[in-house]
């Protein structure tokens, strides 16, 4: 099981070639055995992304939304009471982006790999908090 972090949910839609071969492959296996996890926060980071015209996709946001949510493997993993506390109280020191916190808060709910890019995500990573891999990698 994979849990895939917002930039890396919108790279492997609209097939943009930042996201790596390998992370590719590992969203193909995974998503092959209905196990591919995308923060419900994720889907609301991308809206908002797109009102402050921060992000253009090849669709309007309610029709791209519709087209993730009928991907199959792809599961949208809700926001749960023992998430939203978990990002509030993550170990270690991590930075305060409410989004990210949820991301990283999902993937340890889960105990499954995040996918990201992120340089600070993949640093809380490789202090033990989490396990990630780089997305581009």
């Amino acid at each position: 099981m994979i849990v895939i972090d917002t930039h890396v949910l919108v790279w492997a839609v609209e097939g943009d070639p930042r996201l790596g071969e390998t992370a590719s492959l590992m969203i193909e296996d995974a998503a092959a055995n209905g196990r591919v996890l995308v923060p419900a926060i994720a889907l609301w980071e991308i809206a908002m992304l797109v009102a402050k015209d921060r992000l253009a996709l090849a669709q309007d946001i309610r029709t791209w939304t519709e087209r993730v949510l009928e991907l199959d493997g792809i599961e949208i993993a809700p926001l749960a009471p023992s998430i939203s506390l978990d990002a509030v109280s993550l170990p270690g020191t991590f930075h305060a982006d409410p989004a990210d916190r949820m991301i990283v808060a999902t993937a340890r709910y889960y105990q499954a790999t995040l996918l990201t890019a992120d340089r600070q995500i993949l640093a809380y990573a490789a202090a033990g908090h989490l396990i990630a891999r780089d997305a581009q990698g």
